[in-house]
């Protein structure tokens, strides 16, 4: 029942508004930051997000915000992060993980690589829906993703993150960018089976986004996110 009363804590409008914007930054976010987020005072913001931390949906540490250190630099600020655990409820109880990696562990002793690449890239096209085109853009990419529950945010090429999002700009080939995804949907059967998930994933996206079209998947893993990017075909030729 520790997952219910975690999940319950959400209940609360500003609470659930808090840990969405923490959980979206991929960062440390201090009491500030986010109060101002929430449109909150910040011993508000403060109240909430320690009970968002002992319900271990968020993780807490200290540091000082100014970039500083030495004498003059101020106290060290309490930031927050999200929780690496998950959380899931099912009523009645319903235990599909473990059936996930029973097949998954069947599939990898049984060479089945192939085949569940082709069933994941046959789904992806299915979930495109019959008859539609490929994925026509970056910014079409990133709302097919979040629907998906992948996260998504958009880098430039050099792993800094565009905060204006994935409008086209007149940098030309040096304006390039990357769709990355600060959510596995697989992530506890894929640290089991990283090559058999991470590859069922890779075939399932190629399928979603379709292998004609303007942007492509590629695998590029990186810690703590989705081992798939998505970026513009045109500059994926490296």
């Amino acid at each position: 029942m520790k997952d219910i009363d975690a999940i319950a804590v959400l209940q609360d409008p500003v609470r659930r508004r808090l840990y969405e914007y923490v959980a979206a930054q991929g960062r440390e976010v201090g009491r500030n930051e986010a109060a101002e987020a929430a449109g909150v005072a910040r011993t508000l913001a403060a109240h909430h997000l320690d009970k968002l931390t002992e319900a271990g949906l968020l993780e807490s540490g200290s540091r000082r915000l100014t970039g500083r250190s030495g004498p003059g630099a101020g106290r060290p600020a309490k930031v927050y992060t999200r929780s690496p655990a998950e959380r899931s409820v099912s009523l009645p109880a319903r235990d599909y993980r473990t059936a996930a990696e029973l097949l998954a562990e069947a599939a990898e002793q049984a060479g089945l690589d192939a085949a569940l690449c082709a069933a994941a890239r046959r789904r992806g096209e299915a979930l495109r829906g019959p008859g539609a085109g490929p994925c026509g853009s970056l910014g079409d990419a990133v709302e097919m993703l979040a629907a998906r529950g992948y996260e998504p945010h958009v880098e430039d090429v050099d792993g800094v993150e565009d905060v204006d999002g994935v409008e086209e700009s007149p940098g030309g080939a040096g304006a390039a960018r990357v769709v990355r995804m600060r959510n596995c949907p697989f992530h506890a059967v894929a640290e089991r089976f990283p090559p058999l998930v991470c590859g069922m994933n890779l075939a399932l996206l190629e399928g979603l986004l379709g292998a004609d079209g303007p942007v492509r998947a590629r695998m590029d893993a990186r810690p703590g996110e989705c081992c798939v990017v998505v970026e513009d075909s045109k500059n994926n030729d490296r």
